[in-house]
């Protein structure tokens, strides 16, 4: 769980959820309550997270830059996983 005073949307995460009919309640409901399955510290400008929540049993995945010292959040991208990528939980991604 991120602890973000403030959540940005990119406008490559926008495009990507108009595309894919994510809304943003959904989003904003894995960075409060989903579960880091990777983290990214070298990303930059901010390190990165990716979250992993459900919405109604369907999997979403939330790449999240996370600007600590300000407390802001940053949404990248946000995607519905394949199962042909990831397990069943959809938690580790296959190899």
């Amino acid at each position: 769980m991120l602890d973000c005073q403030h959540i940005k949307f990119s406008g490559h995460a926008i495009q990507r959820m108009f595309e894919r009919k994510i809304n943003k309640t959904d989003v904003l409901s894995v960075i409060t309550s989903g579960e880091v399955i990777a983290e990214y510290p070298d990303d930059t400008p901010y390190p990165s997270l990716l979250l992993c929540g459900f919405i109604e049993q369907i999997p979403l995945h939330i790449v999240v830059a996370f600007d600590q010292p300000n407390g802001e959040c940053y949404v990248v991208t946000t995607y519905i996983p394949s199962s042909d990528q990831w397990t069943a939980n959809y938690k580790i991604r296959r190899k």
